[in-house]
């Protein structure tokens, strides 16, 4: 069974960091481009990030640039989005995707940005 199990969000003031990460299991992690979308109230979502399999080419929204860092560990089967100088307008729930063959999302996690 695939799963995709994003973690890491939450409630976080202007300027701050989250880390989020996304387990996955049931498919063969290393052979899967991975990246991080994300949904605001009343928008379409939207691609935040985006990693190769080996982690060797790297694609960031402009919105992003600078502030956002993908990773991720084929060992562990996982990928990470480090946030930091988090704005309001981040806000929004964040979805894990994987590509290959077949497309899989996770269920979300909420990162909230607001004093």
């Amino acid at each position: 069974q695939v799963q995709l199990v994003e973690s890491g969000g939450g409630l976080v003031q202007p300027g701050g960091s989250l880390r989020l990460s996304c387990a996955a299991s049931g498919f063969t992690f290393s052979t899967y481009t991975m990246s991080w979308y994300r949904q605001a109230p009343g928008k379409e979502r939207e691609l935040v990030a985006r990693i190769s399999t080996a982690g060797a080419s790297i694609n960031y929204a402009d919105s992003v640039k600078g502030r956002f860092t993908i990773s991720r560990d084929n060992a562990k089967s996982t990928v990470y989005l480090q946030m930091n100088s988090l704005k309001p307008e981040d806000t929004a729930v964040y979805y894990c995707n994987a590509a290959w063959i077949l497309l899989y999302w996770g269920q979300g996690t909420q990162v909230t940005v607001s004093s």
